[in-house]
């Protein structure tokens, strides 16, 4: 009788490592790709660029006026009438006593809707209205 050898089964194993690199390029993969799908608030702007931009120090509750180049008037990303725009900055605003408007226009808007929206700011006595530019390099 033939006796056969026996050979020594191995377990199966589990690698984990390629697991790791794999998961590792999954998390990376999806980040990148919400970081890309989560939209912008408002409408994108190119800000005209001046050599006297400074950045604006105040302690009153900011609210961001944008103004596009088809006339697009928004408060903080939501589209408004000119006719509104008082009473959308307040609501932005809340109760604050002191409000700064900060206005960021698209250096191809038309400067006549940015006369516009600052008459309308000054004319309901929000207070203090800032232009948006970039700084020169």
């Amino acid at each position: 009788m033939r006796h056969w050898q026996k050979t020594e089964r191995k377990k199966a194993r589990i690698e984990i490592i390629p697991m790791i690199d794999v998961m590792m390029f999954l998390l990376v993969f999806f980040v990148l790709i919400s970081v890309n799908v989560i939209p912008a608030l408002g409408i994108k702007t190119q800000q005209p660029s001046s050599s006297q931009a400074q950045q604006l120090k105040t302690k009153d509750v900011q609210v961001v006026v944008t103004l596009g180049k088809e006339n697009i008037i928004q408060v903080d990303g939501k589209g408004v009438e000119i006719t509104a725009l008082a009473n959308a900055v307040r609501q932005k605003a809340g109760s604050a006593d002191q409000i700064a408007v900060i206005v960021n226009s698209d250096k191809g808007a038309e400067v006549q809707t940015l006369i516009d929206v600052m008459d309308e700011i000054k004319k309901s006595g929000l207070g203090k209205v800032s232009l948006a530019a970039r700084g020169r390099t």
